[in-house]
């Protein structure tokens, strides 16, 4: 997404319709983070980094996941299918929540719904889950809401997974004001979670680098996609030094 506010529903609706068939940008996704043509990103988490969130959210089988702000799905839905889990996708974007549902007609063996809801209200009981993931989406609800709700959901010792960005101390107005006012540890312990911890993914970041400076050398023409991929490049990489890729975890 292009613009310095958080963007809403409406224009999140409209970024998903665009990418929709876009073999091009998908190709480019994939060919940097690592991942499979059925692995549908609008984050991004690299195929190591999956199996980096599956250790540390230690689900079994027959558990349920919360794949919160799941976009178009494809994270959830492959942890999912890894570990047995039945996985529940939240996202306040329709389009995605639509795509996601196509999506998950190629992951046979997973249990899946998907539906319309907030970071911060995602209209689930209270303890009716064993596992939240967060991929790359809390910086844009990054309040104490939206992590109280993580805790709310989750059954005692349920495992929370939120991977992110964060800027470095000496970081200025070329990283986007919603980064910088994300901070996991302060959220998580403030939400009332245990063992928080953070932990810096170098290697993730250096393949966003290479991801990132592809797009901004691309000819996007009239695609409206390569356009949205060709300018976010270009503002990332004017900033790109100022944050660190990070994964949190924590326990309820």
């Amino acid at each position: 997404m292009s613009s310095e506010a958080v963007p809403t529903a409406e224009q999140f609706d409209g970024w998903y319709s665009n990418m929709r068939g876009d073999a091009t940008r998908d190709d480019v996704h994939q060919r940097h983070l690592g991942l499979p043509p059925r692995l549908l990103s609008t984050s991004l988490l690299t195929w190591d980094g999956v199996a980096d969130v599956v250790d540390a959210l230690r689900l079994g089988p027959g558990d349920r996941l919360l794949d919160l702000a799941c976009g178009r799905g494809g994270y959830g839905l492959e942890i999912a299918a890894r570990t047995g889990a039945r996985l529940i996708g939240v996202d306040f974007a329709s389009t995605a929540i639509d795509q996601a549902r196509t999506l998950a007609e190629q992951f046979d063996s997973v249990e899946a719904e998907f539906r319309v809801g907030d970071l911060a209200d995602t209209g689930l009981p209270a303890g009716s889950v064993h596992a939240v993931v967060c991929v790359d989406a809390i910086q844009f609800k990054p309040v104490a809401e939206s992590y109280e709700e993580m805790r709310r959901v989750l059954r005692p010792g349920g495992r929370v997974a939120i991977t992110t960005w964060e800027a470095l101390p000496n970081a200025d107005d070329r990283v986007p004001a919603r980064i910088q006012a994300v901070d996991t540890a302060a959220g998580l312990a403030a939400a009332g979670f245990a063992d928080v911890t953070v932990r810096e993914r170098p290697h993730w970041r250096e393949a966003e680098r290479a991801m990132w400076e592809e797009a901004s050398a691309l000819d996007p023409g009239d695609d409206p996609g390569l356009r949205s991929l060709h300018d976010e490049g270009v503002r990332v990489l004017l900033g790109f030094d100022l944050m660190r890729r990070v994964l949190a975890t924590a326990t309820a």
